[in-house]
């Protein structure tokens, strides 16, 4: 009964009420959006790091990785040790460096050099993947600043999306790699033929950037006898996958490896957190900026309705109506256009964050697994307790007005007007 009459009471001006219903939907679908805005990028990068289960970044001493060229001397030493630690799993060595590519459309490209069986960089998704057993490059190379490729066994290589799209290439094309490049003498030091094996989705490199991976040991004989025993970094997956035994590894890799710096997951993250707080500052203003105009357009449209409904009141509480029961029913209009308007604002919320997603990923320079807006129930739970909260208190202050309206003056203004 108390559910029907304040249906009636909504539905009586069904146009106020739709726009109501529009405006906290709006609300709702902001405040959404900001609460998985705060906490999404957080899980993102998260599970970015996490992708193959390497908890721990082995960058040089005093670096990040990637921050800077520089790279791990006697890296073969270093990653022996860290395979044989009983706090370690396995060991990804990587090496990055920017090579020139033989192609009309493509002048270079950034080149990991990897472990095939142990990578954690990119995914395949069409095509093949890196060759278990690496060419064998070294032996077969020569040295020497020429203009002519040197006669080598051709590479598998595994390219980004952006590598085929800018460059014109297929899977299964064959193509040049060199460096050393002289642009005067148009001479180069060290060339290979890399044939294009598949096309991978590289997670921590962006989208636009073109990007080849091919076997540690080719890539180490491309850049010449400096890079013999160089890694750029090394991921690392600590034995037991908890935060205690992720941190023992990283104090057993400062104490026993001086060289270099290991950087946890959750090291990494507050990193991030910390460059990404005015994302979160923004996120948590926005967030209330919607809280309140939820709160002030429920307050807004009962009040009306207990105001148009003062002599109806009134008869109530002549009739023998407790107070209680016009504070309940009053505040149940309020809750059910609350109600209404955030299931509506769920789902618009869910495609805005969507749409907004998208635009933000084309940033330059973002991974291309990076989510700024990540979906999780506990979002869409924290931020509908946060509108019904606020769409409860917001029905109170009228629906109190209504139950304490004085019966004798309510019927005599409604008499005389």
């Amino acid at each position: 009964m108390r559910f029907t009459l304040a249906l009636a009471t909504l539905t009586r001006h069904r146009a106020r009420t739709i726009l109501a219903v529009a405006g906290i939907a709006v609300a709702s679908a902001l405040l959404l959006d900001m609460v998985m805005l705060a906490t999404g990028m957080s899980d993102s990068f998260r599970s970015l790091l996490l992708t193959r289960g390497y908890q721990l970044r082995i960058a040089p001493k005093g670096t990040l990785p990637f921050d800077s060229e520089a790279t791990i001397d006697g890296a073969s030493a270093i990653v022996a040790a860290l395979r044989a630690s009983p706090r370690i799993v396995q060991v990804s060595p990587v090496l990055g460096a920017t090579l020139t590519i033989d192609s009309s459309r493509l002048a270079s490209s950034f080149v990991l050099g990897l472990e095939a069986a142990v990578q954690g960089d990119y995914t395949v998704e069409e095509g093949r993947d890196l060759p278990a057993a690496p060419n064998a490059l070294a032996k077969n190379g020569r040295e020497g600043r020429t203009s002519v490729p040197n006669d080598i066994d051709v590479i598998d290589g595994v390219v980004s999306s952006a590598f085929l799209e800018r460059g014109g290439h297929r899977i299964g094309d064959t193509i040049s790699v060199a460096s050393g490049v002289d642009a005067q003498l148009r001479a180069v030091s060290r060339t290979a033929s890399v044939r294009i094996a598949g096309r991978g989705r590289f997670f921590y490199i962006p989208a636009e950037t073109p990007v080849m991976a091919l076997p540690l040991a080719s890539v180490r004989s491309l850049l010449g006898p400096r890079y013999t025993d160089r890694i750029s970094l090394a991921m690392a997956e600590a034995r037991g996958g908890d935060s205690v035994s992720v941190e023992e590894a990283r104090a057993w890799i400062a104490r026993t490896q001086p060289r270099v710096t290991a950087i946890s997951t959750e090291t990494a993250i507050r990193q991030v957190e910390e460059r990404l707080s005015y994302f979160r500052q923004l996120a948590l203003v926005l967030g209330a900026i919607s809280l309140g105009i939820g709160f002030l357009l429920v307050s807004t449209l009962v009040t009306l309705s207990v105001n148009e409904r003062r002599g109806e009141i009134a008869v109530m509480r002549a009739i023998g109506t407790r107070k209680g029961a016009i504070l309940r029913q009053t505040m149940l209009e309020g809750l059910m256009l609350s109600g209404t308007g955030i299931a509506a604002g769920l789902l618009l919320g869910v495609l805005t964050a969507r749409w907004l997603n998208t635009i933000l990923r084309d940033f330059p320079g973002l991974p291309a697994s990076f989510d700024f807006f990540v979906w999780s129930a506990d979002a869409a739970v924290r931020a509908t307790l946060l509108l019904l909260v606020s769409g409860t208190l917001a029905g109170l202050l009228p629906a109190w007005r209504a139950a304490s309206m004085p019966v004798a003056r309510a019927l005599r203004e409604e008499a005389v007007g």
